[in-house]
């Protein structure tokens, strides 16, 4: 059985299956000046919040898909996963086509997220188990197509829209070129199971490691709940008290309810942070650096082609100062990059910052998910679920928040509230890494 899994051809397919999900992410960030004011150049007339509204299926539907895929992957098999994700996808592209209003975008993007959030659920834990001794790394070089993705979502943006004048439905319409080419891939291939079930670690066992399962699960359907608007917080700033709630309960879960160590759920209360710090910022760029006089779609381009180029040559870095030391490092520069561009104006300062920004994000989503995979294995896809889907649903829940700031402020206001994320990063790594910079990862 082993001899007939083929790694590369797994490795490819899920490579270009991400490459549909981040192409996605691109689009968004390019269409939401289509669907935007009638004054500022829309077609469709939505407010920022109304937008932010629409796009929050994208990250919400993404984060149900890829819970409940967690959950149940040991049960229907990567391989129908796989396939889930193909069909959500095929289904999200010809919707997102056809979208004409802030309803049918929300549709659109309902079935974009759920097929985004079955590429995470399937690929991660896939990945994890193709290369057991090489996890962080391979994650890093799988999460390439992220930014590499966007990169290529960009550049169409920019010559196939804003140069050459075509349709934005015929840009959409290249989701079709890597959706078909994954869908090819992965036909009739034997695809192995997971690490945990392969290695015998019982679902209990995967609960144990996690942690906290209740906990989080609930606060999850809570910022689902903030994300759509059935449940609104007045202020800004209670978004975080949420988080500070989360950890608080979390804790006593874990450490009173099920005597167990308390790691994941403070890697998920981080990965709240580090995923909103990176995409609800590059989802807004249009908007936030729209009075920088450079080209948005470039600078999301010039961005996210840096987090490409350095996830691809990340196995050297995460050598050195182990996944921690890394993510403390992203922080640093996050927080130095998200400062900067909230008090320049040249175009070439606006460059350097996004370089500075760019070098920060970069490793924070692979890095991750790579130090549940090597230093908490036993939670299993659930656990890597769990994290991509902590992610997305903290960036649902805060892409509105950032529309209204921008609206009932500015972009430089936005820019440093999204700035306060990586600061509280920092002082959290910086204790983690105290703790983890000389252990060795975990094997099962």
């Amino acid at each position: 059985m082993e001899k007939s899994i083929n790694k590369s051809r797994l490795f490819l397919g899920s490579c270009l299956a991400l490459l549909v999900t981040s192409l996605t992410f691109a689009m968004r960030a390019k269409i939401e000046e289509v669907f935007g004011p009638v004054s500022e150049g829309g077609i469709f007339g939505l407010s920022k919040e109304s937008i932010g509204w629409a796009f929050g299926p994208a990250f919400w539907g993404f984060t149900v898909a890829m819970v409940a895929g967690g959950f149940l992957i040991d049960i229907v098999k990567t391989k129908t996963v796989v396939w889930s994700a193909f069909i959500l996808h095929l289904i999200g592209a010809v919707a997102f086509i056809l979208a004409k209003d802030k309803q049918t975008l929300f549709i659109a993007n309902i079935f974009i997220g759920l097929g985004n959030g079955c590429v995470e659920a399937a690929f991660n834990p896939l990945i994890a188990t193709i290369y057991p001794k090489n996890k962080t790394t391979m994650l890093n070089r799988f999460h390439v197509w992220f930014p590499g993705g966007i990169v290529i979502g960009s550049l169409l943006a920019y010559f196939m829209m804003d140069t050459m004048g075509i349709n934005w439905q015929i840009y959409i319409g290249v989701l079709f070129v890597p959706l078909a080419i994954y869908g090819f891939l992965f036909f009739r291939q034997t695809i192995p199971e997971t690490e945990r079930v392969s290695s015998g670690i019982t679902y209990k066992g995967m609960l144990d490691a996690i942690g906290a399962p209740v906990t989080l699960i609930a606060s999850m359907t809570l910022m689902l709940l903030l994300a759509i608007n059935i449940v609104k917080l007045p202020e800004g700033w209670m978004y975080l008290a949420v988080i500070g709630a989360i950890v608080a309960v979390s804790a006593l879960e874990a450490l009173v309810i099920r005597k167990t160590s308390m790691i994941f759920p403070i890697m998920f209360t981080f990965m709240l942070l580090t995923a909103s710090t990176e995409l609800v910022t590059t989802q807004w760029v249009n908007a936030l650096l729209s009075g920088a006089g450079v080209s948005q779609m470039l600078m999301l381009a010039l961005i996210t082609g840096i987090m490409a180029v350095g996830r691809f040559f990340a196995g050297g870095l995460v050598h050195r100062l182990n996944p921690v030391g890394v993510l403390l490092m992203s922080s640093v520069f996050s927080a130095l990059g998200i400062y900067a561009l909230s008090i320049v104006e040249a175009p070439a300062m606006v460059i350097l910052s996004s370089v500075i920004f760019a070098i920060g994000v970069t490793y924070f989503w692979p890095t991750m998910l790579g130090f549940v995979a090597e230093y908490i294995p036993k939670s299993g896809a659930l656990g890597l679920s769990l994290l991509g889907g902590a992610g997305m649903v903290s960036v649902a829940m805060f892409l509105p928040v950032m529309g209204r700031i921008m609206e009932e402020n500015n972009e430089k206001v936005a820019l440093q509230s999204i700035g306060a994320l990586p600061v509280i990063l920092i002082i959290g790594f910086l204790i983690l890494y105290s703790v983890y910079k000389n252990r060795k990862p975990e094997s099962i």
